[in-house]
């Protein structure tokens, strides 16, 4: 079981009926985007030790959905904090975002293009997380940059970045960061799709082979289809951070800001 702190959690209401549902005597929790807030992922964090503890004893994992970076101000702290939790709490598993795989070509190879890439989707933020200041960030070239990101971004941040995963399957529910493409098996999905996929899978109507939970697409609530489950309740602005609980045939919310 996770640490006992405070609980506080609420059903989750599913539009489709349909069961589905996790092997017994597993808990997931499914955590959406946290995009650098080091603050709602502490809270959330407390909030999840609580539900987990009054729940009993099962076999828990933590699901991180991926874009702990970038946006939010904190991001080194994020992915510090979650190598952590993945120490000392075994069943925690992290998805590959596509902002963390940006990040990484910038920060591990020193691609400048992957740098002004990062720099549009909000990697300024995460620039400045690891020790630049904004003096330094206004004066350096973009090869400067990348350069001094290299230099402070440390080796050990960037091995538990390369170390995600792109598709997490648990019983009837498959876990992945944007999505799946509606016209191919799971076993044949490409990496650009579960990394980055909206229309096509968000604009599906119908089922596919299992319940697809995933963040990257931001949404005021949480979104719950026949097909699939969006947690990504945009946490860098909103300052509302997600996670979904699944045991058997149940599901419900844990959240900040609730």
């Amino acid at each position: 079981m996770l640490r006992k702190l405070f609980k506080n959690s609420r059903p989750a209401q599913p539009e489709d009926a349909a069961a589905a549902a996790i092997p017994a005597g597993q808990r997931v929790y499914a955590i959406g985007d946290i995009h650098g807030r080091i603050d709602l992922l502490d809270q959330l964090l407390r909030k999840l030790d609580a539900d987990d503890e009054a729940r009993g004893p099962a076999d828990t994992v933590l699901i991180f959905l991926g874009d702990l970076v970038d946006r939010g101000p904190d991001s080194a702290e994020v992915v510090e904090r979650l190598m952590g939790v993945k120490a000392n709490h075994p069943g925690t598993r992290v998805l590959m975002g596509n902002h963390e795989e940006v990040f990484l070509q910038a920060a591990r190879d020193g691609s400048v293009g992957a740098l002004r890439y990062c720099l549009r989707i909000g990697g300024e933020a995460t620039v400045k997380s690891y020790g630049v200041t904004e003096t330094e960030y206004r004066d350096a070239s973009m090869e400067e940059l990348a350069a001094m990101l290299q230099a402070r971004v440390p080796a050990a941040h960037l091995d538990f970045l390369e170390s995600f995963e792109d598709m997490i399957v648990v019983g009837d529910y498959v876990f992945v960061h944007a999505g799946v493409h509606p016209d191919a098996p799971l076993a044949q999905q490409k990496i650009n799709d579960l990394r980055w996929i909206r229309g096509d899978f968000l604009n599906f109507r119908g089922r596919l082979e299992k319940i697809v939970v995933h963040g990257h697409s931001i949404s005021d609530e949480v979104e719950v289809r026949q097909h699939r489950i969006g947690l990504d309740t945009g946490a860098y602005s909103s300052g509302v951070l997600t996670a979904m609980g699944f045991e058997g045939g149940t599901r419900w919310l844990v959240q900040t800001g609730t």
